[in-house]
Formats: structure tokens, C-alpha cells, sequence
């Protein structure tokens, strides 16, 4: 039913005291005099007349204030009002909120204090529920329109006032933009929108990474940069390197002035802030794999490549020997074909034994271990959160690229990884899936084979350096 719009800049409160406001004045009531002599009658009328519909829908719309599903954390309400002056002022704020702080509720209450018509909400699509149940019990005004990166090309651009892109550093890739962010520039071209950028780890990997994330904003700080090669001769220390005989550009080392450009734009928030007490344990288990196994190990590193009747494994450079091992060490391989098949269960076996009697999640990195994973667990095993939350699904299996963001895990038992990936990226974001402010101990559990690759690129990447073929090489 019809009720009265938010005033910009309003919180829930400040609308219920203006609304209460209003209705005390509407109801104002008058005594009235009528007859004569001893007929004389004094009645209690309203002091403003035809006012029957108005007040109704002020009373409505102090029921809805009044009954708003969420209540913000003061912190969120303070980043709200924030958010608030810094979109009026540049149409445009970054919220570099750490994972569990609220990132998703915060932004919609951004949405819902400017008054959005319709939102557009661009995320990844393992978070698409997570963003719905979020939406559905802030119950805001505004429509909203929530979809993978992906999947945005085949949606109509026109018609938003307000676009939400999530885990925004994933449009980072330079020096070219990405399809990704060239998808997202020209949703933002077609609706001069307000836009929203959410991140925990706005530049996990070098500053450089967030020209490609802003750059397509009307008013942003690099406006004077129209292309990346500019912006790298302002904000970056271009190096040159040799890679294979080649000498390449290297433009990863970007300077501070670019983080110092984006603070008026920024928020930045922390768990510590926020309250969170949790800790994180993470305990290695080594498990052993087949004899059969460990001897295609070897004699790909000896031969460089293994012949068998019908496919063939090809390691001819330094980067798929590296590749060939990682699959290996977890039981599985990618021929030279494109064929991809499960050569060793050992670890499925294992992780199916010591966590039985427990509710888990698990990362894999490669497709050929979710099917191992699903040849062991059967219909224990799922792929799908709103599955795992709700019913009665022991494990649920997650790539680790895809299920690193967006997600919460608070309701698995213990992590485990079935491999490990070579981002340091990666390993930083997915271990926080279980963390909540509630919750202050969370385990995780690496699955490394006995002798493998695993522990050197764990270690190279729970030292924030992601694990390359040089770190390989070292090990030949």
C-alpha cells in the first residue's frame, strides 16, 4: 500500500520522529459548539477536514518504519551516512569492507537512505541467494535486479539509478580492461548511475588494479587518465623484464599516490573494528597417495612427457610440468587432449574418513576432483549453499576461485582443502568463509599428499606471494 517516500538522508528513526511529527499535527482535534439553550452540545471534531486518507497513510508509514526487518550495527549506520555525503558530493563511493562486516546490507541501506528506483546488484554466482535473502529482510522500497558478472551481457541496460558491483577488484586485470569491466562500463555510460563498489581487498595484488575498477565512473580521481598507459606514467613504476628472451613491461608496481587519489571516495572498515573476536587454526594433514601415482610423478619430471595407449600427458614447459604435478598431487590429470580423468581417490577416501561425523566445506581447485569428491559422497554432497544451510547435506564442494568471495560458510563444522591454489589471493579470502562476529574459532584443514607440491605453494602463499614457476623451479 501506498506510504510516504523516505527523505533523503533520513535513518529509520529519523523518518519515525518526522512521521510522528506530522501525524500529532494532522490529528489535532477542536471543540465545536452546536444548539441552543439547554440543546447546547459540545463535540471533539478534527481541527482539519477531509484529512481521513492522509493520516492513514502516515500511519502506515509509521508502521513500516517502525517494523523495518533490519536493525543496522551502529558502525553500518555510520558508514550509511558516510556513503551518503560522499555519493552526493562524487556519485561514487568504494566501501572497502572486510569479509563478514556486512558489506551487501550496508550498500542496500545506501540505496534505500538516496530513495533508489531500481538497483542493479552485480555479484558472482555463488552470493546471487546470499544478496536475495539480504534484500528480502531489509525489505527496501526499491526493485532490485541481482546477477553474475558473467550473465550481464544478456540483460537490457537501460533503466537503473543506482548499480552495486560487488567484489569489485575482480575488474582490476591490467594493463587491458577485462570483459568484465568493459561489460560494467557500458551499464554505468548508459545510466549516469550512483555506483557502489564493495571489496574487502580493493587491491589484493598491486595498487595498479584499481584504475580499471573506477575508471569507467564519470568524476573519478583518474578522469585525466583515458587510458591505462597514462595512468601508468602518473601512478606506476613501469619496469621492464625478460620472460622467455622477451622484454616485457611490468606494471604491477603502482605507487601510493594512487590509494592517496582514492581516499576522499573510499571506506574502509575492518573486523577488528567491527568487533569480531574470531581466531583462525589451520592444521595440514598429509595423506598418501598411490604407488602408481607418485611414479607418474616422477617420470614426468624425468621425461617430460607420458605416453599411454589412447592419451598422452605433455609437460614441455616449465609452467604445465608445474601444472601436470599440481593435478597429480591430488589424484587427477588433464590430458594433452582436453580429456580430464580421476587416476587416485586418496584424498576423497581420506577426507570421507576423519570428518564422518561432521558438516563441512570443501574446497577443490580442478573439475576433475568435484567428481572425485561426488564418486565418494554420493548424495551427501552438494554444491548449492541454500542446499547445505537447509537440508540435510553433509559436505558441500566449492572451486576455490569461485567460492572464495560472497559466501559464508558459518554453518560448516570445519574447512578443508582438497588442494590448494597458487593465488595468494585465494588462500586469504576463502579461509574467512566460516568467520562471523558470533563465532570465534573456526579450524581449517589443508589436505597435502606426503612429498607433494602442495606445502611450497602453501607457503609461498600464506606469505601473500602467489606461487610461480619460478618457486617451481627451486624444487626441480
Amino acid at each position: 500500500m501506498d506510504t510516504i517516500q523516505r527523505i533523503p538522508g533520513y535513518s529509520n528513526k529519523m523518518m519515525l520522529d518526522q512521521l510522528n511529527a506530522i501525524f500529532k499535527v494532522m490529528s489535532k482535534t477542536k471543540m465545536v459548539t452546536s444548539g441552543r439553550g439547554r440543546n447546547i452540545v459540545t463535540t471533539e471534531m478534527p481541527m482539519y477536514r477531509n484529512m481521513k486518507e492522509p493520516i492513514e497513510k502516515v500511519k502506515r508509514s509509521i508502521e513500516k518504519y517502525k517494523n523495518m526487518k533490519v536493525e543496522f550495527r551502529d558502525y553500518q549506520k555510520e558508514i550509511i551516512q558516510k556513503a551518503y555525503d560522499i555519493l552526493v558530493a562524487y556519485n561514487f563511493v568504494y566501501l572497502a569492507m572486510e569479509v563478514r562486516t556486512g558489506k551487501t546490507l550496508t550498500s542496500l541501506g545506501i540505496c534505500e537512505l538516496l530513495n533508489a528506483k531500481k538497483v542493479l546488484f552485480v555479484t558472482k554466482k555463488k552470493a546471487i541467494s546470499t544478496i536475495q535473502r539480504d534484500y528480502e529482510l531489509l525489505d527496501p522500497s526499491f526493485r532490485i535486479n541481482v546477477i553474475n558478472y558473467e550473465s550481464l551481457h544478456t540483460i537490457e541496460k537501460l533503466g537503473y539509478d543506482f548499480i552495486i558491483l560487488d567484489e569489485a577488484h575482480g575488474m582490476g586485470a591490467f594493463p587491458k580492461a577485462s570483459n568484465r569491466a568493459k561489460i560494467v562500463a557500458e551499464f554505468i555510460k548508459a545510466n549516469n548511475p550512483f555506483v557502489i563498489l564493495l571489496s574487502g581487498t580493493p587491491t589484493p595484488e598491486s595498487y595498479s588494479q584499481m584504475y580499471h575498477q573506477v575508471s569507467a565512473i564519470p568524476g573519478n580521481p583518474f578522469k585525466g587518465c583515458p587510458t591505462f598507459y597514462k595512468f601508468a606514467n602518473e601512478h606506476v613504476n613501469v619496469k621492464e623484464r625478460m620472460i622467455n628472451s622477451l622484454r616485457i613491461r611490468d606494471y604491477s608496481d603502482g605507487k601510493p599516490s594512487i590509494l592517496e587519489l582514492m581516499k576522499p571516495y573510499m571506506i574502509s572498515y575492518t573486523q577488528k573494528e567491527a568487533g569480531f573476536d574470531s581466531e583462525v587454526e589451520e592444521e595440514i594433514l598429509y595423506v598418501s597417495l598411490k604407488p602408481s601415482t607418485y611414479a607418474m610423478i616422477k617420470k614426468l619430471k624425468k621425461d617430460l612427457v607420458i605416453e599411454g595407449k589412447e592419451e598422452l600427458i605433455l609437460a614441455d614447459t616449465p609452467v604445465k610440468l608445474m601444472q601436470k604435478v599440481h593435478q597429480l598431487c591430488s589424484g587427477t590429470i588433464k590430458f594433452e587432449s582436453g580429456n580430464s580423468m580421476i587416476l587416485d581417490l586418496s584424498k576423497a577416501e581420506f577426507i570421507r574418513s576423519k570428518f564422518s561425523s561432521f558438516k563441512i566445506g570443501v574446497f577443490y581447485k580442478f573439475k576433475e576432483e568435484l567428481k572425485a569428491l561426488k564418486q565418494v559422497f554420493g548424495d551427501k554432497l552438494t554444491t548449492e549453499l541454500d542446499k547445505f544451510d537447509n537440508e540435510d547435506y553433509q559436505v558441500i564442494a566449492l572451486q576455490i576461485v569461485s567460492g572464495r568471495e560472497g559466501i559464508s560458510l558459518k554453518n560448516a563444522d570445519y574447512l578443508v582443502y582438497y588442494n590448494i591454489d597458487f593465488s595468494a589471493t585465494s588462500y586469504f579470502q576463502s579461509r574467512d568463509r566460516m568467520t562471523t562476529k558470533e563465532r570465534k574459532y573456526n579450524k581449517v584443514y589443508w589436505l597435502f599428499s606426503k612429498g607433494g607440491i602442495e606445502k611450497e605453494i602453501y607457503k609461498a602463499v600464506s606469505a601473500k606471494k602467489d606461487f610461480t614457476v619460478t618457486h617451481f623451479k627451486r624444487l626441480l
